[in-house]
C-alpha cells in the first residue's frame, strides 16, 4: 500500500488579494490583478504593465530589522507559508519539529537585491555593498528563513525549474514525504520579478504582452488574439502531511495528491515543442502514478501563458494524452487572472485545485473571445462553471524544456 498524501493548509499572496480565502473569491468572480507598473518607471518599456501583489506590509508582518535582510521573495514566502500553517491548526514544538520540512522554490529568486547592488557596486564601490547580500538573493533562502521562523528541522530546500518549479516542489515534497522522510512539509514556490532587468529580458524575446493600452485585457490564453504572457509575483505555500499524520492530530484533510509526473523537452531552451510531446509524456506519468484513466480526470488547470507556442503546445499535448476525452475535460487556465507568477505559478494553480474539489467551481479562462483553430477545446471562456469533480489535473512547463503535472483528488477515507 503506498503511503497517502494529503493537504491540509493553504497560503498565499497574489496580484489578486494578500490571503487564499480573498484570491478565490476574485477568481471565482474573473476579476483580473493586472495593472500598470508601479515598482518603478516603466515608460520607456514596450511593456509598461504587470500583476504586483498590492497593499504588502512585510514591515508590518516581520518588523523593519527583518524586513530588511529579506528578498521581497522570501517576504512572499514566509508570510505564505505562515498562513498555511495557521490553516491547517499543525503545531510545531520539539515533539514534531525534526519531522516537518520546508520545500519552497522560486524561479529567479532575490533578483531585485542583486540588481540593486550591482548599481550599488557600480556607483559607490565593493565597501558599500549590503552585507545581506548573498544569503537575500539566493534562491534556497526561502525556505531556510521558513525553517528559522517555525523552527522546523526537517527536510530543507529549493526546487528550481523555471516556471515548473512551483509544481514540482510539491510532487518532490509528496514523494519525500511517502518515502518517510518527513511527516509533513511546507511546499511552494514564491516570485517577485517584476524588476526592470526581469522585465527588459522578456522584452527582448518578445515574451511578454504589450497590450498596454488595456492591461486587464492582455492575458488571454487560447485566445487566438494573444499576444504574450504577463508577468506577475507572489507565492503559495501548500502543507502537506501523509494520511497517518494528518487524522492522527485531527486535521481537516482539503484533498489529496495522487498524482505526479515530470520531465523535460529536450528540446529547446525557451520554446515548446510544438507537438507538446514533453509534456503529453509528464501527463501520462502523473496518471499512471496516480493510477486513474483519462476518463478520470474531471478538469485541467492549464499551465495557459498566452504565448502562442506554448498555449498551441499545450493542447496538443492534451489532446495526445486523452484523445477524444480532450474535448469533453473542462479546461482553464488561471493565468488570465493572476499573471504568470513565474515559480510560484504552479503553487498557486495547485492551491486552486484543491479549491476546485472542495468547492465544486470551475474558475474561467477571461478575455476569451476570438478561438483559435488550433486550440479547440473547452476552456471555460470567461465565466466560472458549478461541476462536482473527484480528479483534477494541474499542468506547469517551464524554460529548459521541464514539465511538471500534479492531480489532486477529493480526499474520501
Amino acid at each position: 500500500m503506498r503511503k497517502r498524501i494529503v493537504v491540509t493548509g493553504l497560503g498565499c499572496l497574489s496580484p489578486l488579494a494578500n490571503d487564499w480565502p480573498n484570491t478565490w473569491k476574485a477568481l471565482a468572480a474573473g476579476i483580473s490583478g493586472v495593472a500598470p507598473i508601479t515598482h518603478f518607471d516603466a515608460s520607456r518599456y514596450k511593456t509598461r504593465f504587470a500583476a504586483e501583489v498590492k497593499g504588502f506590509d512585510p514591515v508590518a508582518l516581520f518588523g523593519s530589522k527583518e524586513a530588511r535582510r529579506m528578498d521581497r521573495f522570501t517576504q512572499f514566502a514566509l508570510a505564505a507559508a505562515l498562513q498555511a500553517v495557521e490553516h491547517s491548526g499543525l503545531k510545531i514544538d520539539d515533539a514534531n519539529r525534526d519531522r516537518v520540512g520546508a520545500l519552497i522554490g522560486t524561479g529567479i529568486g532575490g533578483v531585485a537585491t542583486m540588481t540593486e547592488q550591482i548599481t550599488v557596486l557600480a556607483e559607490r564601490g565593493p565597501d558599500r555593498v549590503s552585507p545581506f547580500l548573498v544569503p537575500m538573493m539566493l534562491a534556497d533562502t526561502a525556505p531556510g528563513i521558513v525553517a528559522i521562523k517555525l523552527g522546523i528541522r526537517g527536510p530543507n530546500l529549493a526546487v528550481i525549474t523555471a516556471c515548473a518549479t512551483g509544481s514540482n516542489t510539491i510532487g518532490e515534497a509528496a514523494e519525500m514525504i511517502r518515502r518517510g522522510s518527513a511527516d509533513a512539509i511546507l511546499a511552494g514556490g514564491a516570485e517577485a520579478a517584476v524588476v526592470p532587468l526581469a522585465l527588459a529580458g522578456l522584452g527582448v524575446m518578445n515574451a511578454l504582452s504589450t497590450r498596454n493600452d488595456d492591461p486587464q485585457r492582455a492575458s488571454r490564453p487560447f485566445d487566438l488574439n494573444r499576444d504574450g504572457f504577463v508577468i506577475g509575483e507572489g507565492a503559495a505555500v501548500l502543507v502537506l502531511e501523509s494520511l497517518e499524520y494528518a487524522q492522527g492530530r485531527g486535521a481537516r484533510i482539503l484533498a489529496e495528491v495522487t498524482g505526479y509526473g515530470t520531465s523535460d523537452d529536450a528540446y529547446h531552451i525557451s520554446a515548446p515543442a510544438e507537438n507538446g510531446a514533453g509534456a503529453a509524456l509528464c501527463m501520462n506519468l502523473a496518471l499512471e502514478n496516480a493510477n486513474l484513466g483519462t476518463e478520470d480526470v474531471d478538469y485541467i488547470n492549464a499551465h495557459g501563458t498566452s504565448t502562442l507556442l506554448n498555449d498551441k503546445s499545450e493542447t496538443a499535448a492534451i489532446k495526445t494524452v486523452f484523445g477524444a476525452q480532450a474535448y469533453k475535460v473542462p479546461i482553464s487556465s488561471t493565468k488570465s487572472m493572476t499573471s504568470h507568477l513565474l515559480g510560484a505559478s504552479g503553487a498557486l494553480e495547485a492551491a486552486v485545485c484543491v479549491q476546485v474539489l472542495l468547492d465544486g467551481l470551475l474558475p474561467p479562462t477571461i478575455n476569451y473571445e476570438t478561438p483559435d483553430p488550433e486550440c479547440d477545446l473547452d476552456y471555460v471562456p470567461n465565466r466560472a462553471r458549478q461541476k462536482a469533480v473527484r480528479h483534477v489535473m494541474s499542468n506547469s512547463f517551464g524554460f529548459g524544456g521541464h514539465n511538471a503535472t500534479l492531480i489532486f483528488s477529493r480526499f474520501e477515507n
